[in-house]
């Protein structure tokens, strides 16, 4: 498993880096396939934020929490990733077994046209297959408010989102 912590505006100590380490590695009690675990800790004024991503199999689960103090932070994300691990554990376990064999495909970039406002950040990605409910847990785990994935019974790119009345949405292409 890969570790890596990263600071903004703040040095990483070997202490908050163990204490990080320790942390987080107790979530392999839940789950024993985790590929990579990445911590950012920040500070912006008064806040001690600390980011977490963890790489399972084909999936991603994020957290972010802040206090006071870093090594709070540091509980509370780490309580919130115990939290969502739980809820999805078996949704986890049986989409990770099942797209072992996929290879992922990188999504193509439309050219950028010259509009305002202007684009500032370009993501690139895989599009992996993906049924509905997948992508819908996906996008959960990520805490996105919309999931782009290629959809595994039609091949075609799709969109599913969340929708104000908390019910999910789906965009597909026109035939």
């Amino acid at each position: 498993m890969q570790f890596s912590v990263t600071g903004r505006n703040l040095d990483i100590t070997p202490a908050l880096r163990g204490y990080a380490e320790e942390k987080l590695n107790r979530l392999t009690r839940y789950l024993e396939d985790i590929v990579a675990i990445h911590v950012v800790l920040s500070v912006a004024k008064h806040r001690q934020i600390a980011e977490v991503t963890l790489r399972v199999r084909d999936l991603t689960i994020r957290a972010e929490e802040e206090s006071d103090d870093m090594y709070s932070s540091l509980d509370l994300v780490a309580e919130k990733l115990e939290r969502q691990i739980l809820r999805y554990k078996g949704r986890i376990v049986a989409h990770a077994t099942r797209g072992t064999n996929r290879v992922g495909r990188v999504a193509a970039v439309a050219p950028v046209v010259e509009e305002e406002p202007p684009v500032v950040k370009t993501k690139r990605f895989a599009i992996k297959p993906a049924g509905v409910d997948e992508a819908i847990l996906q996008m959960n785990l990520l805490g996105h408010s919309f999931y782009v994935f290629r959809n595994a019974l039609t091949e075609e790119v799709n969109v599913v989102y969340r929708r104000r009345d908390g019910h999910y949405g789906l965009i597909e292409p026109e035939a």
